[in-house]
């Protein structure tokens, strides 16, 4: 036990010592240099977290608007042998009774052939301009209060109640916005507000006038036929209000796992698929942020092992020149266990230096920038996804890599013998 003890306190005299020395090497470092290094770890920080937190809000940036202006946080759909959610009037009424409800929107959907040239003689072996879609039949002032979808509009404006000869075109449909032309693939070209289209779904065929055109990004209404939930019933031939969508948005901070438990319990379960935005998300989109993920985590070890690299450049050079000064450290009775310590403490000092400055740099100007003005990718609103957990994580493994590659360079120079250290051999 006096043994151990014994170790304990040497070991505890080393780091005191190596503290004493690291503060006064620090103190009469040239200020430029440690400036350079500082900005170096910061650099390497914001590449381990910027990097990887762009590349993951990419694809967030297209979940939380999918979120936010389509599925809300419940979603129910029919189950998968059904074409509708059965009993659909009673599933909002209970929605509605659950804590947390603030908005549901009722939609119907379907598959439609949209044809802009239907009234041109063409030859027998052309093809009508004409695009697939998506039919989407909405109430527009409940799809205001819910989503707002309605500010996206790039042309023209949104359908209002009683606009049972008009119809939105999402931009995915139009050869202006989507510049595409592939076997398999058709738009829709001269197509402008006040143009006339016929849709067509299954032998039920009709002709609406083009109100507006939709732009938000959010693959439910870019890709779709927007029009009147009555006309969406005609066409798809519902005569009852069973739909194929009910989405739910809930308060912030309410739990929608609870919230899907009680629709469940309210008998919602028995009608139609219940879930959570979370369990809704196609795999493709949960692979793709997996992906994106492990990609930005690739390209910032580069930049953690840059940052290792130059560490150990410096601790190096400044062993190498000092020489002289550690072997008369040693040569006094200072353990070459203190004086190693006393590299590794500046080496966290540089790295802790920059890891705050890249902290405060991130959260008080970067995040909010992104929220501000987010990335404009053609298929979502790119944001930076920095998360406290996260950072911290990222944080201490600049910091254990910086230690080690300050230790190494400090243990080659201490190893060689005092005598020679000393007379510069």
């Amino acid at each position: 036990m006096p043994k151990k003890h014994g170790i304990w306190t040497r070991w505890k005299t080393d780091i005191r010592v190596g503290m004493f020395l690291a503060k006064r090497d620090l103190k009469r470092a040239n200020p430029w240099t440690t400036t350079l290094i500082v900005f170096v770890m910061l650099l390497t920080f914001l590449n381990l977290v910027v990097v990887s937190g762009i590349l993951v809000g990419l694809i967030e940036g297209s979940v939380s608007a999918d979120k936010q202006y389509s599925s809300g946080d419940i979603l129910i759909s029919p189950f998968l042998n059904k074409a509708y959610i059965e009993n659909t009037p009673e599933a909002v009424a209970v929605a509605k009774t659950i804590p947390g409800y603030v908005a549901s929107v009722v939609r119907y959907t379907g598959s439609a052939r949209v044809e802009s040239n239907y009234r041109t003689t063409i030859a027998a072996d052309e093809l009508r301009d004409g695009a697939g879609g998506s039919l989407l039949g909405v109430d527009p002032t409940a799809e205001h209060n819910f989503s707002g979808i309605d500010k996206f509009m790039v042309e023209g404006s949104f359908i209002e109640p009683g606009d049972s000869d008009s119809v939105v075109l999402g931009k995915n449909l139009l050869y202006k916005y989507t510049p595409i032309e592939a076997p398999g693939f058709q738009t829709l070209k001269d197509i402008s507000v006040g143009s006339r289209i016929r849709i067509t779904i299954g032998d039920v065929k009709k002709e609406y006038y083009v109100k507006g055109i939709i732009a938000s990004k959010v693959d439910t209404f870019d890709s779709s036929v927007v029009m009147l939930n009555s006309e969406a019933r005609k066409l798809i031939g519902r005569s009852d209000y069973n739909a194929n969508q009910i989405a739910i948005e809930l308060a912030p901070g309410t739990d929608p796992l609870i919230a899907k438990k009680m629709l469940i319990q309210g008998g919602v379960g028995d009608d139609g698929r219940v879930q959570t935005h979370d369990e809704a998300l196609p795999k493709f989109l949960k692979d793709i942020q997996a992906t994106f993920g492990i990609l930005g985590n690739a390209i910032s070890s580069i930049g953690l092992v840059v940052a290792a690299i130059t560490i150990f450049i410096v601790i190096f050079v400044n062993a190498i020149t000092r020489r002289r000064f550690i072997g008369i450290l040693k040569g006094i009775g200072i353990t070459p266990r203190a004086i190693a310590v006393s590299y590794m403490v500046q080496s966290i000092f540089y790295a802790l230096a920059g890891s705050l400055i890249g902290i405060v740099v991130v959260f008080a100007f970067l995040k909010p920038l992104f929220v501000a003005h987010p990335i404009d990718f053609p298929f979502s609103d790119g944001i930076l996804v920095a998360t406290v957990p996260g950072t911290m994580i990222r944080t201490v493994i600049l910091l254990l890599a910086t230690i080690v590659a300050g230790y190494i360079p400090a243990r080659i120079v201490i190893k060689q013998n005092t005598l020679s250290a000393i007379l510069g051999r």
